[in-house]
């Protein structure tokens, strides 16, 4: 039987280390949960790339806006075209259920911005932008809106946005003719607690949202009331940390596994990383490990599709670490030697047909 084939996507920091590089792409050997460069994608500071539902695109975040890539056959990508957000750099980007819409989420100006996507991964116009506004509690980073994250319901109907300055996650309504956005619920998170990632489950049923600066992921049921609004209800508040952790800890990552069954998340300042089952019939969590990344500042973290290891990107020490993982003994075991990768952001492994 032929083997299952992978490739995965690093998003990296460029400025300031000499390096044009912003996207590698790496061969994944599942088997032995190592990854083998492939290939390097000339980019300016990607902070974020994305997937659309389709699989036919990638699209980053650059310096100069949001650039698209489409995905050839081997996992290499060829660049489609770039363009303008009228804005900051942004720190996250998402595509609608049918991409035709792209979203853009600025953490430093705290804009959210709308571009249409054409169906051959072209990134045409803006068709909305939106500055949240306000003040949060008087802290270093709370003070302002920072929107860090842009993911849409399963159903496509609402978009939402979290706002880690405002300690709150926006809810829009999406037109798809016209691409704007409508604003129809505040989903509140506790003063300062920073809400910093979001993921639907895959039946769409569930919320699972992170919070930086308190080190805990609160679990809502979504569903919509008779009068077609969304409704958010909270289930489940639960730690990313360990009783004993590091001061000074910051929650980062949110990502499911392959198949849906666990989730996983990263502690900078504490340098562990966190992974949950997840209860298919209540959509509750329940704690697997907490267990150190052998690295600083865990931005990113993710489950090799089969579940037995799992990779870390390390930001502060540019590097990317690997682990064997056995769930039902709650261990991490280091595999191999790390991998030097300049300030790593997030990773995307994708499955070649």
């Amino acid at each position: 039987m032929e083997k299952e084939k992978y490739v995965a996507y690093v998003s990296t920091y460029t400025s300031g280390n000499n390096n044009t590089h912003g996207i590698r792409i790496y061969d994944v050997d599942i088997e032995k949960g190592r990854f083998f460069e492939k290939d390097q994608v000339e980019i300016t500071n990607s902070s974020y790339v994305s997937i659309s539902h389709n699989r036919k695109y990638l699209f980053s975040i650059t310096d100069f806006g949001v650039e698209s890539y489409k995905i050839l056959e081997d996992g290499g990508l060829e660049q489609i075209n770039h363009a303008s957000i009228n804005g900051m750099r942004g720190c996250y980007l998402s595509t609608d259920y049918e991409d035709k819409l792209l979203f853009v989420a600025g953490y430093h100006d705290a804009k959210l911005t709308v571009l249409r996507v054409d169906e051959n991964g072209t990134i045409g116009e803006i068709t909305d932008e939106i500055f949240h506004k306000g003040l949060g509690s008087i802290a270093e980073r709370n003070f302002r809106p920072h929107i860090n994250c842009v993911k849409m319901t399963r159903d496509n109907k609402f978009l939402c946005a979290a706002d880690l300055g405002m300690d709150h996650v926006v809810v829009y309504e999406v037109n798809h003719k016209n691409g704007r956005l409508r604003q129809v619920d505040i989903i509140r998170s506790e003063q300062e607690s920073a809400p910093r990632h979001l993921k639907f489950s895959q039946d769409g049923k569930y919320l699972y949202v992170v919070h930086e600066l308190k080190n805990y992921i609160d679990v809502y049921t979504y569903s919509i009331d008779s009068h077609g609004m969304p409704v958010f209800d909270k289930i489940q508040n639960i730690s990313t940390l360990n009783n004993y952790h590091a001061v000074g800890s910051a929650a980062s990552a949110l990502n499911f596994s392959e198949d849906f069954h666990y989730l996983c998340s990263s502690n900078a300042g504490d340098n562990s990383v966190v992974l949950y089952s997840i209860n298919s019939e209540n959509g509750l969590l329940e704690k697997i490990l907490c267990l150190p990344i052998s690295g600083d500042y865990p931005k990113d973290a993710a489950l090799f599709p089969d579940n037995k290891h799992l990779v870390s990107l390390n930001h502060e020490t540019d590097s990317m670490t690997f682990f064997n993982v056995d769930m039902e003994k709650g261990t991490l075991v280091m595999n191999g030697k790390e991998m030097k990768v300049n300030q790593p952001n997030c990773i995307i492994f994708y499955h070649l047909k």
